[in-house]
């Protein structure tokens, strides 16, 4: 029953389809806000489950059912899960404060950063209880047509307190339990800035260079991607992180042998002519380097050479 739903997920994509997935098996009462006010149903959704090494037989995808909410059937929602493209996360989430009770948490879960900054102010201006949590997971899921996603890979999810009241234990626990090798940190922001080391080092160069992030371990790559490194953690240093330069290096390298065959997100983008999140990404550690007085030319040509060929 849609009175029930207490937790709601904004963005149908291939990551909220997946959170929703693991929510519902889990028991909790989930469903997605509609884009629309004439969007108030039901909707089947199928979900491929990640095969195992044991499995020989093609792997049949599993139907089940979730409401799809209305922005004025909101009520009872207490956790709202944001799992928009991080440049669409102010203009969809920002209608829909208004229309949430006052207790209700906000979750971002979605690649690059920024919008958190800009989010805070709104958060904390409500001084009634609510509060804003981030996270980031490494979960591989794609997208196989409009209500039918498949898993593809395992991986860590994080999640941890930023701003405002804190996420009642109960919906931690239910998180932690719903989502698989999850973990709630004390200190979120600097697992968001490995993560966007992660990013700002495949995502650009995969695109530019139209490839799969295999060939980034090719030693024509190396300099390049030292050079993104060196200026986010410079970067992220002057924001009060302290990074490891070492481990994000060894870490992206790690990504890039473990995903060799997969096509990036952002590769993907300019592939569909699709709006890309560089402006979360490198253009972040630019955005970021500027308030502080630095500069970033590495990730600043990334930059602007992506955001030229997605013109």
């Amino acid at each position: 029953m849609t009175h029930a739903v207490d937790i709601a997920i904004l963005g149908a994509g291939a990551v909220g389809q997946l959170i929703c997935r693991q929510l519902t098996v889990a028991g909790m009462n989930v469903g997605f806000i509609g884009r629309n006010a004439l969007e108030s149903s039901q909707q089947v959704l199928s979900f491929t489950p990640l095969a195992s090494a044991d499995d020989h037989q093609q792997i049949q995808a599993i139907p089940y059912s979730v409401p799809i909410l209305t922005a004025d059937a909101l009520d009872n929602i207490r956790l709202v899960i944001v799992c928009v493209k991080a440049y669409q996360v102010l203009d969809a989430l920002s209608p829909l404060l208004k229309q949430l009770p006052s207790q209700c948490h906000i979750l971002l879960l979605h690649n690059g950063m920024g919008p958190h900054l800009a989010l805070a102010p709104l958060i904390n201006a409500q001084a009634n209880g609510r509060g804003l949590s981030l996270g980031t997971t490494s979960q591989g899921v794609l997208r196989q047509a409009p209500w039918l996603i498949k898993q593809t890979g395992q991986g860590l999810t994080q999640l941890g307190h930023f701003t405002g009241a804190e996420l009642t234990e109960h919906y931690r626990n239910a998180l932690l339990a719903a989502i698989p090798s999850s973990e709630w940190v004390d200190a979120i922001v600097p697992c968001l800035w490995q993560k966007l080391a992660v990013n700002a080092a495949i995502n650009p160069l995969t695109a530019l260079y139209q490839c799969p992030n295999g060939k980034l371990a090719e030693p024509d790559f190396s300099e390049m991607i030292k050079g993104i490194l060196d200026e986010l953690v410079l970067v992220a240093a002057h924001d009060g992180v302290s990074l490891d330069q070492s481990f994000l290096h060894d870490r992206v390298y790690q990504v890039i042998r473990l995903t060799a065959g997969n096509f990036s997100s952002m590769h993907q983008d300019i592939a569909h002519q699709r709006r890309t999140e560089i402006d979360q990404i490198n253009g972040y550690i630019c955005e970021r380097a500027q308030a502080h007085g630095l500069s970033a030319p590495v990730n600043a040509e990334l930059w602007a050479r992506v955001k030229q060929l997605a013109v």
